[in-house]
């Protein structure tokens, strides 16, 4: 009979809860980014929906940041996520 390791039981359960953790800051980014793509496809209606774009933007780099920053994501991957966003965000502040 195979005898029960308590280090690797302590392990496991210190996996699940990081990848808990980890999965809850990625939802809460990806939240972000939808968020704000749906209103600057809208702010080309009125200039209200611009600014209500700039507050979602700057909401959305702070979560991208964040996980970037905790190591949840790569620091590449938060600079181009930010950076296509940042373009989608000037072309829409452009076309007004």
């Amino acid at each position: 009979m195979a005898k029960k390791i308590s280090s690797a039981e302590k392990r496991h359960r210190q996996s699940e809860e990081r990848r808990l953790r980890n999965k809850s800051v990625k939802s809460s980014v990806r939240t972000s980014v939808k968020k704000f793509v749906v209103l600057a496809q809208k702010s080309g209606s009125s200039p209200a929906n611009v600014g209500e774009a700039e507050v979602a933007l700057k909401d959305m780099i702070k979560n991208i940041d964040t996980a970037a920053q905790k190591g949840i994501i790569k620091k590449n991957t938060a600079a181009r996520k930010k950076s296509r966003m940042q373009l989608l965000f000037n072309s829409i502040k452009a076309a007004r």
